[in-house]
């Protein structure tokens, strides 16, 4: 019996690791061109951070950010109603047997970093990382 990969705390396999940067790649080519006819779409401009794909490579989740962070949910919402486009799109420039199930969501990683930013940049919590082992005596 088949297992998710994901089940026992493992990480994505080097072939999702490959294919999922194939596709973003390919999908950030496609963004950038305009080739989805969709004015509320074209619009924005959409970075695609990171795509991560389904251990059976059927689905595969783009996580993205409009420039600067502005409209992210209209962004979001103006991919999701063009996903079936951007699959066709998408597929038609990549040598998969079968094209991934597109979906989209907001990329969080910037914010991430931010909160972590601002952590250690913290009076308490620098004073904390600063401060000398005790074993170093």
């Amino acid at each position: 019996m088949a297992q998710n990969r994901f089940s026992h705390g493992k990480g994505p396999s080097q072939r999702q690791l490959r294919v999922g940067e194939l596709i973003r790649r390919t999908l950030s080519d496609v963004l950038l061109r305009g080739d989805v006819h969709d004015p509320d779409l074209n619009r924005h401009s959409i970075t695609v951070g990171e795509v991560r794909t389904s251990p059976d490579l059927k689905v595969a989740t783009a996580f993205v950010l409009p420039l600067g962070g502005y409209e992210a949910e209209e962004a979001l919402e103006a991919l999701r109603r063009n996903a079936p486009e951007l699959r066709h799109l998408v597929a038609r420039e990549m040598t998969l047997k079968y094209a991934p199930q597109l979906r989209f969501q907001l990329d969080e990683t910037f914010d991430r970093m931010d909160d972590t930013r601002r952590i250690f940049a913290d009076e308490r919590v620098r004073r904390d990382v600063e401060a000398p082992d005790d074993d170093e005596a």
